[in-house]
């Protein structure tokens, strides 16, 4: 079997409600039904399902929930109310249901659930086991008051992106410029008081460093390259990357080729011909290691399918199963096989078991 991963990032639910994807098809199948399709930029380019995930030991990840609530004037898609965003999230939440009850997944909420299905999946038993995920929500504009947040987090809810692009209800995500206003910091407060985790991605530089100032619980950033490497504000700066080191943060390695390649065009540039590789996202995991002296607050966070396929992910991954290639590129650079665990899975394990100890 090969080596435990933790993908920290993966729009499961996105893929099934919105792309309609059976996630329990199997790739080959998946692209074949959807030949000809254009609706969307990545028809026939997916690289998620669930029988990927299982032959390449995706035993652990954390699936999204997202809908975002745009005024009339937004250029971004998104629902006209916070009402129907919510709503659009009930559905997500009801397709992951669907999948524990088929048994493809299994939700892991507290420290308990973590610790049997990590045993599970370091057993080596051949034994087919559901895909342990933890809930988080990409985008909270669709948290219409806090008894809406009270809900979430009873369903199973544990991690929490304020933002996502553009301005958001409780904060100002990517390519867009502002604080976190008074219904942030409200959010902010009821999310520490459940102990649920903010996810840093996506917070514009504004918004960053008021929600750290504000919030006092657990954060990690869930999917978030470096800015030295890739200069954008969708990616962290040295100074954001120290603090959240500084804060126990563990930072995902995303995998969506512009957040890899400067100058990167999307719909034009190819990721071969731009010399975008698995080895690519090692160079921004190595730079957080560089800036930490360690391997304890780099993980994987891929992102894989996030409105995007092969046409924009490196050129040698076809699959999430691909993923196994990251031990050998590590151990190339010099990492130990402990580096190689911590920056695979344990890292997230560890984060949690603190989170919820």
């Amino acid at each position: 079997m090969p080596p435990l991963i933790f993908d920290a990032h993966l729009d499961l639910s996105m893929n099934a409600m919105e792309w309609n994807r059976d996630l329990t098809r199997s790739l080959p199948e998946i692209r074949e039904r959807e030949r000809g399709l254009t609706d969307k930029p990545d028809r026939e380019n997916g690289t998620v399902c669930f029988p990927e995930m299982q032959k390449g030991n995706i035993g652990i990840c954390v699936a999204t929930q997202i809908s975002r609530f745009v005024k009339p004037t937004s250029k971004l898609p998104g629902w006209h109310s916070q009402q129907q965003a919510w709503a659009q999230t009930q559905g997500q939440l009801a397709w992951y249901k669907t999948m524990e009850d088929a048994g493809e997944m299994l939700q892991i909420t507290d420290a308990e659930s973590l610790k049997n299905h990590v045993e599970k999946c370091l057993s080596k038993n051949e034994e087919k086991l559901p895909i342990g995920y933890i809930l988080s929500l990409e985008g909270a504009d669709s948290i219409i008051n806090f008894h809406y947040l009270e809900k979430a987090y009873q369903s199973g809810l544990r991690a929490i992106g304020p933002a996502h692009y553009g301005p958001g209800i409780y904060a100002y995500g990517t390519d867009s410029e502002g604080g976190i206003g008074n219904k942030g910091r409200e959010l902010l407060k009821e999310m520490e008081r459940l102990n649920i985790i903010l996810d840093a991605t996506h917070l514009c530089d504004q918004s960053f460093w008021e929600a750290l100032d504000h919030f006092n619980g657990h954060v990690w950033a869930s999917h978030n390259n470096c800015r030295a490497l890739v200069p954008h504000n969708r990616q962290f700066s040295d100074e954001q990357i120290k603090v959240l080191i500084e804060r126990g943060a563990v930072i995902g390695g995303a995998f969506d080729a512009w957040m890899l390649k400067p100058g990167w065009i999307r719909g034009t540039s190819k990721p071969g011909a731009e010399n975008v590789y698995i080895s690519t996202v090692i160079d921004h995991i190595d730079h957080i290691c560089q800036l930490a002296g360690n391997s304890l607050h780099s993980g994987i966070g891929t992102d894989l399918d996030g409105a995007f396929g092969t046409e924009q992910c490196p050129a040698d991954l076809n699959s999430i199963a691909d993923l196994q290639k990251i031990p050998s590129i590590l151990k190339e650079r010099g990492y130990s096989d402990e580096d190689v665990e911590n920056i695979m899975w344990k890292n997230w394990v560890r984060f949690l078991e603190k989170a919820w100890e």
